[in-house]
């Protein structure tokens, strides 16, 4: 077998394409969530407190150059001219983004794994709940019975 075959047969499996569906579908719910933090959350948070904008929440390290013709507390501005930053502020964004996406992720975790539970609960009631066959009642066969236990009495010899 060659080695693109190996790879074929690797990548033919389901977990692989589990995996590769369940990573896109990540990449499409970030995108999702951070759009949501951008301009919903963080927008209403900062109204909350005195209509602040997080994104202009940032520490210069170095001198904004002398050519430089755009306001002095526009992150996005001064990054573009290449002023060495600290964005603490889009970090704090980032942080409510992750925190968003766990507790998303953990409440489809919990509810699958509920979910699976219960599936097993109801099978292990119906598997006590089950009746065991009964054994059917023919006087011959009750006749065996009694032969067979009598023979199992008798010492062999």
């Amino acid at each position: 077998m060659t080695l693109f075959d190996e790879f074929k047969k690797f990548i033919a499996r389901g977990n692989v394409l589990d995996l590769a569906v369940g990573v896109m579908i990540g990449a499409a719910f970030g995108k999702i969530v951070t759009a949501l933090n951008e301009n919903v959350l963080m927008p209403i948070i900062g109204w909350m407190i005195g209509d602040l904008d997080f994104t202009k929440y940032f520490i210069l390290l170095g001198t904004i150059p002398a050519d430089y013709t755009g306001s002095p507390t526009d992150y996005t501005a001064l990054k573009a001219a290449g002023v060495a930053m600290i964005g603490y502020g889009m970090f704090i964004t980032q942080i409510i983004n992750f925190l968003i996406i766990a507790a998303v992720l953990f409440m489809v975790v919990r509810t699958i794994n509920k979910v699976i539970d219960e599936m097993e609960e109801k099978k292990k009631q119906a598997e006590a709940t089950a009746e065991t066959p009964a054994v059917p009642t023919d006087p011959q066969l009750d006749t065996l019975r009694e032969i067979l236990a009598e023979m199992r009495k008798t010492p062999q010899g």
